[in-house]
């Protein structure tokens, strides 16, 4: 009767593993580039935030009072520069081949050839800026 009632009985090995694969070496390589995508990532977002922190504060300096006022003033002395060289150009009973006037210091020279109209601009130190504007089909 005692072999009757003896039953089989089956084990295993028991063996101790480490969940952490930085500690066991299986599934090491993912583990790692889990972390460093982690940290490339932190870095990006830092990086990010200071970009934006920075577009911000050139854009907050760009609309103060003073950048208004000089922008505005820059953009009335431009129109009148065009202004007086269009006046020029466009006046009744002239040759429209040229001319010259003053404008803080700077002397701005133009010319009217063919189809173009030449803008020579000297400042006080001698530098000369040319500028060729192509008038196509305009008519004088």
């Amino acid at each position: 009767m005692a072999l009757l009632l003896t039953t089989t009985s089956q084990a295993s090995e028991l063996t101790f593993k480490f969940k952490s694969p930085a500690f066991s070496g299986e599934g090491f390589s993912s583990h790692a580039l889990t972390i460093d995508n982690q940290e490339q990532t932190r870095r990006q977002k830092l990086a990010d935030e200071k970009k934006t922190e920075l577009a911000k504060a050139a854009a907050d300096a760009k609309n103060t009072n003073l950048a208004r006022f000089i922008n505005n003033l820059e953009s009335r002395v431009y129109a009148t520069i065009s202004q007086k060289i269009a006046e020029e150009l466009f006046k009744s009973g002239s040759s429209n081949s040229g001319g010259s006037f003053d404008v803080a210091g700077n002397n701005v020279n133009w010319s009217s050839v063919g189809n173009e109209i030449t803008l020579r601009i000297t400042d006080a130190a001698g530098a000369v800026t040319e500028i060729v504007v192509p008038t196509g089909s305009l008519a004088w």
